[in-house]
């Protein structure tokens, strides 16, 4: 009991201030998944062919590909011609701030600098040398397993997935560095930026995304970036205040039932959704083997950063609300919403059943009020669609107690006719 005291009152005098301590969490952003998250899809948050950052380093399935990204360092170091002394200490000037990024890191990065600044320095350098693919091939050689058309054909995808995995990320300040000193200049803070998006999205795109952390988190911004589609204040409390209205949600068979179309909306931007002129309108999304694992760790990356936002969860909650079946994706695949390369619609069903699980809306978020104000009006429309319904039937089949009754006779006599006609066939292939 006595040295518990101690130790109480030892951890009680190392306790950080308020401001010390908001200062501490704000400089993280890349974190260790618990179990509780990861349970869900194991494969999703593990890299597959490439370890960046201490997280997963030396794991033995990984092994092989430190050599090509050694290779890839030393390309790097010999086409920029600066001594490798320069990298290391603009990366030192910076070291604790590339710690503190990381939400946990093993005794052995924490004590052992000059370990921790080689990985750095190995991992940023191989992320340059791939994302300037192709013009960083002229120094390879034409059959290099890697950074040749041949190695890229069959390693790019492995390596975009792997690179936006939240455990696998490397600061960006890592990237900026060493390019600085590469250039012998700082360059536009957007340099990095453009990069990222040309090697993510094919033919490069022009979007502003602002300062990030690091290569997920611009990933992230540019699914959000296009015009916003202003829309009129509603009332704050909206279904996802309510559980009970969550299952209550319409799938998107039950909207096209009550007459409401769907459409393709213009960007592919997950904020570009409306509800307008009885069309809800939703961005274009590709279904294949990665998307799975791609938003199951945007989702975890709003989930574990604080300030981050809700926008990527609170579109994956929309999604999910429409979709309870295969018949509800082959609709969504119809409309151009939802481009199906997997093998069938059960299987993005599935998927995205899977993706509904865990999503968790922040209430008093006003970041997702695009998807909010979407889906009360969505809600109120259909409503208001089955009320007409009920009143157009009740109008032309209920308007007075004989039409209602020539209508039950109707239908049983329609089911009776039915009865002698199942018993005429069942007695004729008896008798015969």
């Amino acid at each position: 009991m006595e040295d518990w005291i101690v130790r109480v009152n030892e951890e009680l005098g190392k306790l950080l201030a308020v401001p010390e301590e908001v200062e501490k969490w704000r400089k993280q952003s890349i974190y260790m998944l618990p179990a509780h998250v990861t349970d869900l899809d194991k494969k999703a948050y593990k890299p597959q062919v490439v370890s960046l950052g201490p997280y997963h380093h030396n794991l033995q399935h990984l092994e092989p590909m430190e050599e090509h990204k050694h290779r890839a360092f030393l390309h790097f170091m010999m086409r920029s011609g600066v001594a490798l002394e320069r990298y290391a200490n603009a990366l030192g000037e910076v070291v604790q701030d590339l710690k503190d990024q990381y939400d946990q890191l093993e005794p052995m990065w924490l004590e052992d600098t000059s370990s921790f600044l080689k990985l750095m320095i190995v991992d940023g350098c191989f992320i340059l040398e791939i994302l300037r693919r192709p013009t960083t091939f002229v120094d390879y050689a034409p059959n290099d397993p890697i950074f040749s058309n041949h190695g890229m054909l069959y390693i790019l995808p492995f390596l975009r997935w792997d690179m936006l995995l939240l455990e696998n990320q490397v600061p960006l300040l890592v990237l900026t560095k060493l390019v600085e000193v590469e250039k012998g200049a700082p360059q536009p803070d957007d340099y990095l930026n453009k990069l990222v998006l040309k090697f993510f999205h094919s033919g490069g795109h022009a979007w502003q995304v602002g300062r990030c952390l690091h290569i997920l988190d611009i990933y992230r911004k540019s699914l959000l970036t296009a015009p916003r589609i202003r829309q009129r204040r509603l009332r704050q409390r909206g279904y996802w205040h309510d559980t009970a209205e969550i299952t209550r949600f319409p799938s998107a068979s039950e909207l096209l039932d009550t007459g409401i179309r769907l459409n393709r909306s213009k960007t592919r931007s997950l904020r570009d959704i409306s509800f307008h002129q009885n069309t809800l309108r939703l961005p274009e999304i590709i279904v294949d083997t990665t998307t799975k694992s791609i938003l199951l760790n945007l989702i975890a990356f709003e989930r574990f950063h604080v300030g981050a936002g809700n926008e990527v969860s609170s579109y994956m909650f929309f999604l999910t609300s429409l979709i309870k079946g295969s018949q509800d994706v082959s609709l969504l695949r119809s409309c151009g919403i939802i481009i199906n390369n997997l093998s069938n619609d059960e299987d993005v069903a599935e998927m995205f059943n899977l993706l509904g699980r865990d999503v968790i809306i922040d209430p008093e978020s006003s970041l997702d009020t695009v998807y909010r104000v979407v889906s009360q009006r969505l809600r109120n429309r259909f409503r208001k669609r089955l009320h007409q319904w009920r009143a157009e039937l009740v109008r032309t089949y209920f308007r007075s107690p004989w039409v209602a009754i020539s209508v039950v006779a109707a239908i049983l006599l329609f089911t009776l006719t039915i009865i002698q006609t199942i018993y005429s066939v069942l007695s004729y292939i008896h008798k015969n």
